[in-house]
């Protein structure tokens, strides 16, 4: 461990609480797939044209991740391949191209919208011939092997799909149909297999598809609950929730970095690597000058974070009305780069929807297509000044059950109640509240308090306690100092 300065032993006595690794076993989180995934041949087939903009295509991307995610990916077991179509037909990857779920999400993040026509009867033909032939890496037809594609399109194709996907069903591939928006909804009904109310899906805009991955993620589930079957990795303590599970350790011991097994809290091979995710209430009560302060709040924040690939990672999130990721974990890997992000951040000021931010928070920001690393710790620290316009309760329950880290900050209007049911056990030390802006950046000196990224946290704990021991002699010999200060000054009035 390298030699502290003065600086950084009180930096590290200020922060300690928030990593707290040892001393409350909350060691950093990996998440698991929770069910087994039988064998499949999966292909995406995704409209790119031109109606799709591509901001909203990348969400169709995150979408396509998550279900992923959410896989056991190989090629004894799934298979995932994509197609993507406008005019024309493009197979961005065949289903034998990638044996993991780590290439397969790169692949899927370069994919680019092609933005021109609505061929979908031509695409749905395109995966019957070509994506689904044993030369692309399709497997022989089995009972033991599904054939699943899932269509999405948000317009009205400019060809027929009634035939073609009657043909694609009776060749033995299972066809779901996701709609976005103005799609023709008879479109959905002529692509699906039956039962048509579990194969058609339709989400008013592309930024809630996301939604839709839960239900991908448990129609593909053989097992539903491997915590409760045993058949897990963990080696202490198994948590469950939808799609995954994640390995969490008693008190008394920290998780290592490979996310499964845990070690007793000694520091030479637990993990210090922490996410950090802010969840920033942009809402019109804050207003312009005031969330000027909130921008200076984060910055303060950072600056006490060992800002790097292995340790301190931050991502930002904006919320009002709607959610905006500001930037995901580990874009940025710089001190600098990440404040200079926070104050470049335009304000949304609309409502306040923190139901929905920690929604996001939990499906969204902490997963590994959005940046997070496996094994380290996720923290998010949410702001608001006033009360949410939507329910938070199931979501910040969650966010907690799944070993996130929570910290709540309120100001003005907050209620508080709100704020002690978002942040993390014990309550007391995990959430802060101020009446006015202007005194934040005390509530943010307090945060520091209960942060610690060191490389050791069980070195860290003894710097503090060390510390503390020191700054109780300077006190004690500060005040001798004075009593003698004092006794000297009688003296020099009785000689005078």
């Amino acid at each position: 461990m390298r030699l502290l300065s003065g600086a950084s032993l009180m930096t590290c006595g200020l922060l300690l609480q928030l990593q707290a690794l040892c001393t409350l076993g909350l060691a950093p989180h990996a998440r698991g797939q929770l069910c087994r995934t039988r064998p499949t041949d999966l292909v995406f087939v995704v409209d790119s044209s031109r109606s799709v903009r591509p901001v909203e295509f990348e969400k169709v991307k995150v979408f396509l991740s998550q279900v992923i995610e959410s896989l056991d990916v190989g090629p004894n077991a799934t298979q995932v391949g994509v197609v993507n179509y406008a005019s024309a037909v493009k197979q961005e990857f065949p289903l034998w191209a990638h044996g993991s779920k780590a290439s397969l999400l790169r692949a899927v993040r370069r994919i680019q919208p092609l933005s021109t026509g609505t061929m979908t009867g031509l695409a749905i033909q395109f995966a019957i011939t070509k994506a689904f032939s044993d030369t692309e890496g399709s497997r022989a037809r089995s009972p033991d092997i599904s054939k699943v594609a899932i269509v999405v399109t948000d317009g009205r194709p400019q060809d027929s799909v009634r035939d073609v996907s009657a043909r694609a069903r009776a060749s033995g591939i299972e066809l779901f149909a996701i709609g976005v928006g103005r799609v023709d909804k008879a479109t959905l009904r002529q692509i699906a297999s039956e039962p048509q109310e579990e194969h058609v899906d339709y989400v008013e805009s592309y930024s809630v598809i996301e939604k839709l991955s839960k239900k991908f993620q448990e129609a593909f589930c053989v097992v539903s609950d491997l915590c409760a079957t045993g058949d897990h990795d963990c080696e202490q303590v198994c948590l469950s929730s939808p799609g995954f599970y994640t390995c969490t350790c008693r008190e008394g011991f920290t998780l290592n970095s490979d996310g499964k097994t845990c070690n007793a809290c000694s520091g030479s091979s637990g993990s210090s690597a922490t996410d950090l995710v802010f969840l920033i209430d942009g809402s019109k009560s804050v207003r312009p000058e005031n969330f000027e302060l909130v921008k200076k709040f984060i910055n303060q924040i950072v600056d006490t974070l060992d800002v790097s690939d292995k340790l301190a990672q931050v991502g930002l999130v904006q919320y009002s009305s709607s959610v905006r990721q500001e930037f995901p974990l580990g874009r940025f890997h710089t001190k600098k780069d990440i404040k200079a992000a926070v104050r470049n951040m335009s304000y949304m000021e609309k409502g306040t929807m923190t139901g929905a931010a920690l929604k996001y928070l939990i499906d969204n920001s902490f997963a590994v297509s959005s940046g997070a690393r496996p094994g380290a710790q996720k923290v998010g620290i949410v702001f608001t000044d006033g009360r949410s316009q939507d329910y938070i309760n199931d979501a910040a329950k969650k966010a907690k059950e799944l070993g996130f880290k929570m910290f709540a900050v309120g100001v003005g209007n907050a209620v508080e109640d709100e704020l002690r049911e978002i942040a993390s056990e014990p309550v007391a030390e995990h959430y802060f509240y101020t009446a006015d802006f202007k005194t934040i950046n005390q509530i943010g000196k307090r945060l520091q308090n209960k942060i610690c990224v060191e490389e050791d946290p069980c070195a860290c704990e003894s710097i503090v306690k060390f510390q503390t021991k020191v700054e109780g002699l300077l006190q004690a010999l500060t005040r001798k100092l004075e009593a003698v200060s004092k006794r000297l000054a009688v003296l020099e009035n009785r000689v005078v």
